[in-house]
């Protein structure tokens, strides 16, 4: 079983800049993609942005420019830096990861796993 623990969300002004991480623990072999997704209310989760094993990245549209994304393989760990901060990035940030898991009966399942989400508000 694969475990995420986001930290990093809060309360900030329109222009500020936060820096959310998330590290994931448990049963890891290894870790592929990692990324951020975040939902306001009532509107669908939509990719923020998404990194691979090898260090290619992809972002939303809504954040290219201003959301940075990294990764320490060696932590399995995954940043998420966040300037020019709009009231629009109001939302749930949420951390998913997918790779592969073992079991101790000498199994190799795939795992795709969630954060339990952490909260950003912009305030304008």
């Amino acid at each position: 079983q694969v475990q995420l623990v986001e930290s990093g969300g809060g309360l900030v002004q329109a222009g500020g800049s936060l820096r959310l991480s998330c590290a994931a623990s448990g049963s890891i072999f290894r870790v592929d993609n990692m990324g951020w997704y975040r939902q306001a209310p009532g509107k669908q989760r939509e990719l923020v942005a998404l990194i691979t094993s090898g260090g290619s990245t992809r972002y939303g549209d809504s954040v290219k420019g201003r959301f940075t994304i990294s990764r320490d393989n060696a932590k399995n760990t995954v940043y998420l830096q966040m300037n020019s901060l709009k009231p629009e990035d109001t939302a749930v940030y949420y951390c998913n990861a997918d790779g592969t898991s073992y079991s101790t009966k000498g199994s190799w399942p795939p795992f795709d796993s969630w954060g339990q989400g952490t909260q950003v508000t912009v305030s304008s």
